[in-house]
């Protein structure tokens, strides 16, 4: 029996964390890094490094791969192209991968069929965001439409005058999309996958909780979370799957707009797993990544069930403590039953190093779980001379709003 070969460009956590996936269905992952000490180098069975935006490197990796597929979204859409012109499988394809490249063509894409956008448009020079500053009301939000992530290439203007300050950003891409500033009590995420042959699954939407633009948390099921928002987000979900023609495993990140017509808009897309995905490792019967692997290859989804009653997640920067393993006996002793995953990066400031993991039975509170996640969480970032043990963190935007209901 022949074992499939999947190639994943790109090198990072993404990819490290489809490995584990990988071995246990008995997949082939081969990796194209960008560099010998990139996250998932450690991890994949096989590992080569080059430049994903060379086309004849990329059709050197894609040659014996039964699947091609992305740990981010940044192969061009030309390359990718000629590579099914000469009979490589890609999934996702770039007619779908567009999407999450480019966010002007995703804006114009949730509008085409229907769903909740926020006021958008195409800008060209800051007389531009003024004039759509002074029709749709200040604050705006400018977006580079590629390359941005975690919170880069967003501007936040608050008036007219403050939008002069972008006129160098229309030197390095134009047109620029400009955006109403949502008001939102949360973040939401949508996680979907979907095969070739159109089978589709999504898991619970979550609770995203963000820190500086990046995740910080997430909560899985989002808390409070009406029923038929919760049904309406994942149907939405599921038709821009659809629609667009997307395989693998798509995020389809939210703003929770109470009193809106359907209780949401729609504020990104990424089309591979996602960090408000994380959780499915330890939290449901199949994990995003698995789901990944199984969805490019066309082969029959998993179950998406939550694994307790709330599954919470928490990302770990990189701080004080540069030696994360040193940290491990008193991480792993705070709280056995909290779930550490390293990324095998070296320690930068801000810089995502990992996540750590905990599944809540019936009963025990969301705020008990978050404070079990953080104090594990504090000791691999700061080191276990100084953690945060004890320390209460904030609520939900859901606890909160429970709490002022009483």
């Amino acid at each position: 029996m022949t074992f499939p070969v999947i190639g994943v460009v790109g090198g990072g956590q993404l990819a490290r964390m489809m490995a584990p996936a990988a071995v246990a269905l008995g997949f082939k992952l081969r990796v194209l890094a960008e560099a010998p000490d990139v996250s998932a180098v450690g991890a994949a069975a096989f590992s080569e490094v080059g430049d994903y935006r060379d086309l004849d490197t990329l059709r050197r990796f894609a040659k014996g791969v039964d699947v091609l597929t992305f740990d981010h979204e940044h192969v061009p859409a030309e390359h990718l192209r000629t590579l099914i012109g000469e009979g490589i499988n890609v999934q996702p394809g770039p007619a779908a991968l567009i999407h999450a490249q480019d966010k002007l063509v995703m804006r114009a894409a949730i509008e085409r069929l229907g769903l909740p956008n926020p006021a958008w448009a195409a800008v060209r020079s800051v007389a531009d965001v003024v004039s759509f500053g002074n029709a749709h009301g200040w604050p705006v939000v400018l977006k580079m439409p590629r390359g941005g992530y975690d919170g880069k290439g967003v501007k936040m203007l608050d008036d007219a005058a403050a939008a002069g300050a972008a006129e160098e950003w229309f030197g390095a891409m134009n047109p620029l999309l400009v955006e109403a500033k949502v008001e939102f009590s949360r973040e939401l995420s949508a996680l979907v996958a979907r095969t070739p042959g159109g089978e589709a699954h999504g898991w619970p939407v979550v609770e995203s909780i963000q820190r500086d633009g990046v995740c910080d948390e997430v909560i899985a099921p989002a808390p409070g979370l009406a029923p038929e928002v919760a049904a309406a987000a994942t149907e939405a979900a599921l038709r821009i799957a659809a629609e667009l023609g997307v395989t693998g495993v798509m995020a389809v990140e939210l703003f929770e707009t109470p009193g809106s017509e359907v209780g949401f808009l729609v504020n990104e897309l990424a089309m591979r797993p996602h960090n408000t995905g994380h959780w499915t490792i330890d939290g449901s019967a199949t994990s995003q990544f698995e789901q990944h692997l199984r969805a490019v290859l066309n082969l029959p989804l998993g179950a998406t069930t939550v694994l307790g009653a709330t599954v919470v997640m928490k990302n770990f920067l990189g701080g004080d403590n540069q030696d994360i393993f040193a940290a491990y006996p008193a991480a792993l002793a705070a709280d056995p039953a909290v779930k550490v995953h390293s990324y095998g990066k070296s320690v930068r400031p801000g810089r995502k190093i990992g996540h750590v993991s905990v599944v809540g039975g019936a009963g025990e509170s969301i705020a008990a779980l978050r404070n079990r996640a953080a104090l594990v969480a504090a000791i691999l970032r700061d080191g276990p001379a100084d953690t945060a043990a004890g320390r209460e963190i904030p609520g939900t935007a859901a606890e909160t709003a429970e709490k002022e209901s009483r």
